[in-house]
This record gives structure tokens, sequence and C-alpha cells, in this order.
């Protein structure tokens, strides 16, 4: 009942899943780098995460950029700059928009899919097999998604603020009364470098912890299936809350003048 005694401990319970998800990733990176590679499971999990994800990422990405383009010209008719909406829906996809967004769709595909791929695995003693068969686990399972995670997000925020300005590029031309020719080189008048690059490091970071999250969790479960859901759950909750504390540090660290 004390509220320090239980702030302590929170704060203790905290600190130690913090080290532990920290040592878990270093761990995870260091020994896969050494070898020996399993460029199989790799290759496995850049498909299962970049190709496999492409629907939802894309679909996600086309409807925000319509609807950005819509409330964008409602809320810039009332100050008479409505010719601001291009660059206001290619700035907002490629710098917040796009990664944020396919970050969180693959957390929920991916990262829920991993989390309990590799519960179950923990669950019915295979990661343990594994270590019969003089196999490292961490090698073989969690360095081939870490790996592919970094890579393959920032893929597929390329392709969905492609996808994301040409639903803005649709709602502006063929509902708002925009110019083909128009709307596209107001597009590109203030876009610059660091807006993509910004975009595509979120990426790589998202889909790191997207993969660290899925496979922590799911490499620790216990308690059967029962434990194997609830680590899909906290996979899933856990790596969202991290993609948008992320996202406000690299916005911070790209943008702050």
């Amino acid at each position: 009942m004390n509220p320090l005694a239980a702030t302590g401990r929170v704060t203790i319970t905290v600190s130690r899943t913090v080290g532990e998800i920290v040592f878990f990733a270093l761990d995870g990176m260091v020994r896969g780098l050494r070898g020996p590679w399993y460029p199989r499971q790799i290759l496995r999990q850049m498909i299962e995460i970049g190709y496999y994800s492409l629907p939802v990422v894309g679909l996600t990405a086309i409807f925000t950029g319509m609807v950005l383009a819509l409330q964008s010209y409602i809320g810039f008719s009332r100050f008479e700059a409505p010719d601001a909406i291009p660059t206001i829906v290619v700035l907002s996809m490629t710098r917040e928009l796009g990664p944020v967004l396919a970050g969180l769709m693959v957390a929920g595909r991916v990262g829920a899919a991993m989390a309990a791929e590799l519960g179950t695995m923990r669950v019915t003693e295979q990661i343990d097999a594994l270590h019969t068969l003089a196999t490292d686990p961490l090698r073989y399972l969690v360095f081939p998604r870490l790996v592919a995670g970094l890579l393959m997000l920032p893929l597929l925020v390329l392709v969905a603020d492609v996808i994301g300005v040409m639903g803005g590029y649709l709602v502006s031309v063929y509902k708002l009364g925009f110019g083909p020719i128009e709307y596209i080189n107001r597009t590109f008048d203030h876009l610059e470098a660091q807006d993509v690059i910004s975009g595509l490091v979120k990426a790589a970071v998202f889909g790191f912890i997207v993969a660290l999250m899925g496979c922590y969790q799911g490499y620790h479960s216990r308690g059967g299936a029962q434990g194997v859901g609830a680590a899909t759950t906290r996979a899933v909750v856990s790596a969202s809350i991290l993609i948008l504390t992320a996202d406000y540090m690299l916005t911070e660290i790209f943008f702050s003048r």
C-alpha cells in the first residue's frame, strides 16, 4: 500500500525489462554477425515481412493519401490556400504517415506472427531441441528476423510513399479540380532529399523494433497456449508504443532547429 514502494517496484521492473530487451537485441545481432549465416532463413523472413505485407501497407497508404488531400482541402480552403495541398500530402507521407502507419500495420501483421511462431516453438520445446542439434536459436531464429525487419520496412515505406502521393493525386485531380501537371509540379517543388531519407531511416528503426519485440516476446513465452496468446498481444502493443516513441525522438533529431 506504500506508494513509494509501488513506484520503486514498477521502476525496477521496467528497468529490468528494458535491460533484458537491449541485451537480447545485442546478443542476437552479435551472434548472427559472427556466423554461420542462414541465407534461406533471411530470405524467407524478407519475403514474409516485405512481399506479404505489401497489400495491407498499400491499402493503408492510398486511403491515407486520399483522406489527407480531402481534409487538407477543407482546412486550407478557409484560408484561401488550397494550392498547398500537394506539398502537405507529400511531406506528411514521406516524413511521418508513411513510416508510422507502415510500421504499425507490420507490427500488427508480422510482429504478432513472429511472437506466435517463436512462442509455439518455445512451449513445444522446439527451441530447446535446436540446442541439442548444436544450432544457436538466436542465430537461426532471431538474427534473420532482425535483419529482414531492418531491410524490408524501408522498401515498404518507399512503396507506401508513392502510393500515398498517388492517392492524394487521384482525389485532387478527379474531385478537387487540380490540373494533373500542376499537382505533380507542386508535389516536387518543396520536397527535399532529407524528407525522404528521414522517413526511410525511421522505417529501418521501426522494422527493427517490430522484429525485436516479436522475437523477444515469443522467445520468452511461457505457460502453454495461454502464454503464447499473451506474448502475441504484448509483442503488438509494445512494438506500437515503441514505434510512436521512437518516431518523436527521430523527428526531434532530424528536424529540430
